[in-house]
C-alpha cells in the first residue's frame, strides 16, 4: 500500500477509474485514523495530550492499493475534488425522468371538473 499526498492520490484515483472503466471495480473506503499505534495512543492519553484524528482514504482495484490521509483543514477541498471525480466517472448511472408537477396538477383539475355534481 502506498501512502500518497492528497493531490497525487486524486490523480492516481482518476487513472485507476480509467483503467477499470470497461471492466472491473474500484473500491474506496474512508475511515477515521490517528495514524499512530495503540501503544502511542495510550501514552498520549495518559500524558493528557490530545490525539489528532485524520481521515484515511484507501482505494483499490484488486491489483493496486493507494491511500492518503486528509486533515481537518484540507477536508473540504479534498471532498470537493473527490466528488468531482466520482461524478465524472459514474457515467453508467442514469437520471430518472421526472414528470412535470404543474402538468400533473392541471390534469387532475381537468378530470375533476368533468365529473357531474350530485344533487
Amino acid at each position: 500500500m502506498v501512502l500518497l499526498q492528497p493531490d497525487p492520490f486524486l490523480n492516481e484515483l482518476t487513472s485507476m477509474f480509467e483503467r477499470n472503466s470497461e471492466t472491473g471495480s474500484v473500491w474506496v473506503t474512508l475511515k477515521r485514523s490517528s495514524l499512530k499505534s495503540k501503544v502511542q495512543k495510550n501514552k498520549m492519553k495518559t500524558a493528557g495530550q490530545p490525539i489528532e484524528y485524520r481521515c484515511l482514504v484507501r482505494a483499490t482495484d484488486g491489483k493496486k492499493t493507494i491511500s492518503t490521509s486528509v486533515g481537518a483543514k484540507d477536508h473540504q477541498r479534498f471532498q470537493a475534488s473527490y466528488a468531482t471525480i466520482l461524478k465524472a466517472r459514474m457515467t453508467a448511472l442514469k437520471k430518472r425522468e421526472r414528470k412535470d408537477r404543474k402538468k400533473g396538477a392541471e390534469d387532475k383539475k381537468e378530470s375533476g371538473s368533468k365529473k357531474p355534481k350530485r344533487v
